[in-house]
């Protein structure tokens, strides 16, 4: 085999929570790789940044505000595509961290919506606008959902149900074109974990064999692994990107 050199001129990807942090990085890197992209975000004002900032790419770039917990949002969404779909990257997630006994029902509820019913709401409203000429479905995940995580009830449940869902997926649709898979991404450097105390960031380096945080770069060159021709026969496995933190 070549040297791996991803190319994805006329494919399609669309990802969802793509205006900011590991969205944004995986969007940005499909767009420099030939692709078109659909970035679908519930802020406006990240995706208002987002436009500016991939100003360059603008002939291959469509921008939705979609609220992945609301059904009709993700229906307006896939209705408003101007492409079809070769790759779809559920991306879009949030926190309410806290311990069981603090957690109210809506900081469960509101996670669970987002990171597990989200990512339902939107493959299923996306389905019937993929090319299925070997597709590619990539839900995140997250180390947490192997290991458990303190103060992350919801999150943890919600991610590991996840990788239920890309198991089951890749079983049912492998005959008809798809690929799926997830990436677990583990302690990662994104702009909002930048900015916690250095202390927090040494505490959470140590943790990991190589003592080093990921980065964003880390977790989409992933993601465009999977999404690429090279991995054709690569479905339904599920991809820790942490550094060994999960050994």
């Amino acid at each position: 085999m070549a040297n791996m050199k991803f190319d994805f001129k006329d494919k399609v990807a669309v990802v969802t929570g793509g205006a900011q942090g590991i969205g944004f990085q995986i969007a940005k890197d499909f767009l420099e790789a030939g692709a078109k992209v659909a970035i679908w975000d519930y802020s406006q004002s990240a995706l208002d940044q987002a436009k500016q900032e991939l100003s360059n790419y603008v002939h291959q770039l469509h921008l939705q505000q979609v609220d992945v917990t609301d059904r009709s949002s993700c229906e307006k969404g896939a209705e408003a595509l101007p492409w079809k779909i070769d790759i779809l990257v559920n991306n879009a997630g949030i926190t309410r961290d806290k311990s069981f006994s603090k957690m109210s029902d809506e900081d469960f509820d509101s996670v669970i919506d987002t990171n597990l019913k989200g990512l339902y709401n939107v493959t299923k409203r996306c389905f019937d606008k993929f090319n299925k000429n070997h597709s590619r479905i990539i839900n995140l995940s997250s180390v947490v959902a192997l290991y458990g995580n303190f103060g992350q009830t919801n999150y943890v449940a919600a991610k590991a149900g996840v990788v239920g869902m890309t198991k089951t997926w890749a079983k049912e649709l492998g005959r008809k074109g798809f690929t799926v898979n997830a990436i677990a991404p583990g302690f990662t450097l994104t702009k909002m974990v930048a900015a916690m105390p250095k202390e927090v960031l040494e505490t959470m380096s140590q943790k990991v064999p190589s003592h080093e945080l990921g980065k964003t770069e880390d977790i989409s060159a992933a993601c465009l692994f999977l999404a690429s021709e090279e991995a054709r026969y690569v479905n339904g496995t599920v991809l820790s990107v942490d550094g060994g933190l999960t050994i």
